[in-house]
């Protein structure tokens, strides 16, 4: 395969230039965003104490999304665009909120690094990442879409196996956030909330599947 060959067939990479867009300006919330936010907690928050150990999914989140982009890239275009327009549709309506609506949590307990492997490296998230522009959770969202592209692609519609490993993954990651005071649980609501509507615009075409071979059996 020539260079013109491998651009010709890959050239659904261009895409992926949103990183371009995304990460400059939530870096920008991350350092503007420092006071007068509106803090973000219900009731449940309070009854769901700390547990480091959910680190472990919630760093697996970076490789969930990663690996899952690049299966579709090199193997589904379609399912490819389709878990792309929605995770960056879903993660510019964040941005947009985070700018309009500063928000944060203030709940983060002090964690002992000295405890265990798992409590240095929260102690390490902790310190990279500021307890501000929380709303929806990213992290719940992007686990949700990649779980439904999984649930929805073609190639994959036999390995159960994958499918169980996803569901387990995703609840895994969406409960990391709350567990490790990351977010509260309003952020995973607002997430779950945010992925059903984007659902139904991205996938709505195939949500009446073979429509055209029903209206001609119909009008036969």
């Amino acid at each position: 395969m020539n260079i013109k060959q491998f651009i010709i067939k890959y050239r659904h990479v261009w895409i992926l230039s949103y990183a371009f867009i995304y990460l400059p300006w939530f870096m920008y919330l991350e350092k503007t965003v420092t006071s007068n936010y509106h803090i973000m907690h219900i009731a449940i928050d309070d009854y769901i104490p700390f547990n480091e150990y959910f680190i472990i999914p919630y760093l697996m989140w970076f490789g969930y999304v990663a690996v899952s982009v690049a299966y579709f890239f090199f193997h589904d275009v379609k399912e490819y665009y389709r878990l792309c327009t929605m995770l960056f549709t879903g993660m510019t309506i964040s941005l947009v909120i985070c700018t309009v609506f500063p928000n944060g949590t203030d709940f983060r307990p002090v964690v002992d690094a000295n405890k265990n492997i798992c409590a240095a490296i929260v102690n390490l998230l902790y310190s990279a990442d500021t307890c501000t522009n929380v709303f929806p959770s990213i992290h719940v969202y992007n686990s949700i879409c990649v779980h439904i592209a999984i649930c929805r692609s073609e190639r994959l519609k036999n390995n159960r196996q994958l499918k169980t490993a996803s569901l387990i993954l995703m609840i895994l990651i969406c409960l990391a956030t709350v567990f490790l005071k990351q977010h509260s649980a309003f952020d995973g609501l607002g997430s779950f909330a945010m992925a059903y509507i984007m659902y139904q615009f991205v996938y709505s075409d195939s949500l009446v599947p073979n429509r055209k071979k029903v209206s001609e059996k119909a009008i036969s």
